[in-house]
């Protein structure tokens, strides 16, 4: 019987039929492994099991008071209905075995921080995961997704966790979804609405009170800052601990990778996708990471920007205008000017801890931009919160 370790996790792999005539067999050779190899958990690897009798339930019944840490995976649909018929999933953790399915030729018609998001057919979308995202992380993202839209925000529920490669994805059922990004690829004269409508979802979840397990994006910038102290002074670093030391905690919530990619409209409903980096805290941060999707990524390179958005960054940039006056509330340019200086040092700050910037030409311009961009805003600004004007 095969068997592996890895990190004291013990995997036992049954297969083919188990009833009555093999039954003591197999028991003893489960039995064998589990007392001879070392292990804090125990996984039962059913992916090549064809059919399980009552002889058969009464070994993993067996397992189960023996192994406190215990669950089951890869269950084909007729053997996880035996468990589910039997009780037994009320019993050990059992998981069905994910469906293969191939984007090849399919439309990428989002993309977030983690993935990309592609069009199976008229009815389905796909998130492909990118490799450094564990099954685990998946799952915290539908969790997420799930809490937001219990909370009223317009978010997508994936039903369903597949194979694509050697990767992962989560299903959506979205019938004629489009992201944002297509309708301003369609035409320009379509950016009114999308400003409105980005920024419409935008105030719905910075209004909405964050639940306990949401990060704290004030620790997480204030981590970005520290990792950057060594290209300012002593000063401007104590300029900044104070003005975001004194932003108000709201504790509302963020999206936290908030662009038109990774708005979807269907028919006449607007829905967010990538929710794994919801968080919660004060606007602004929300208002530097928009910044940098439409200029900041470009500051050096625009064609980051275009290349990523498929127009230019001056259509970019002009997008980004809107939405920031619709949000503040204005069409002033002084008022946009300084919201805008406020978003832009909090996406300078981002943009300057990225992995991997210091070891390339490009990178390391990118860092020198930014450190002369947030110096030049510190002598212009002197908190990070801003204001609202109304009709």
């Amino acid at each position: 019987m095969k068997k592996t370790v890895e990190g004291g996790r013990l995997t036992i792999y049954l297969s083919g039929h188990i009833d009555s005539s093999n039954a003591v067999k197999i028991e003893k050779e489960v039995t064998d492994i589990l007392s001879s190899t070392d292990h804090t958990s125990v996984v039962i690897d059913l992916k090549d099991l064809e059919y399980i009798s009552s002889a058969g339930l009464r070994i993993m019944l067996k397992v189960r008071k023996m192994e406190r840490d215990l669950c089951a995976v890869n269950a084909s649909s007729s053997v996880y209905e035996i468990f589910d018929m039997t009780g037994f999933t009320e019993l050990i953790d059992i998981s069905k075995a994910m469906r293969e399915i191939s984007i090849k030729g399919c439309e990428v018609i989002g993309e977030g921080a983690n993935g990309k998001v592609y069009r199976i057919d008229r009815d389905t979308i796909v998130k492909v995961y990118k490799d450094h995202v564990s099954l685990d992380d998946i799952q915290h993202e539908r969790e997420l997704a799930r809490t937001a839209f219990l909370l009223g925000i317009p978010t997508a529920i994936s039903f369903d966790v597949v194979k694509v490669g050697e990767g992962y994805g989560a299903v959506f059922e979205m019938l004629n979804a489009r992201s944002f990004c297509s309708l301003m690829l369609e035409s320009v004269d379509n950016l009114e609405t999308v400003a409105a409508k980005s920024i419409e979802i935008a105030k719905i979840i910075h209004s909405t009170l964050a639940p306990l397990i949401l990060p704290d994006e004030f620790e997480i910038v204030k981590g970005w800052h520290d990792e950057v102290r060594e290209y300012f002074t002593d000063d401007e670093n104590a300029k900044m601990d104070a003005m975001l030391d004194s932003l108000p905690d709201n504790g509302t919530m963020i999206h936290g990778d908030y662009h038109i990619k990774n708005i979807m409209q269907q028919d006449s409903e607007t829905l967010l996708i990538d929710m794994d980096t919801l968080s919660k805290g004060h606007p602004i941060f929300e208002l530097g990471f928009m910044y940098n999707a439409y200029k900041g990524f470009g500051f050096v390179d625009p064609g980051v920007v275009e290349r990523f958005m498929g127009f230019s960054i001056d259509i970019a940039y002009r997008l980004w205008r809107r939405m920031l006056a619709l949000y503040i509330g204005t069409d002033d340019e002084n008022a946009l000017d300084s919201t805008e200086d406020k978003a832009a040092l909090i996406g300078m700050l981002r943009l300057m801890r990225r992995r991997g910037l210091k070891d390339t030409e490009e990178g390391r311009a990118l860092i020198s931009a930014a450190q002369s961009e947030i110096k030049a805003i510190l002598k212009r600004i002197d908190t990070l919160d801003f204001d609202i004007y109304e009709d």
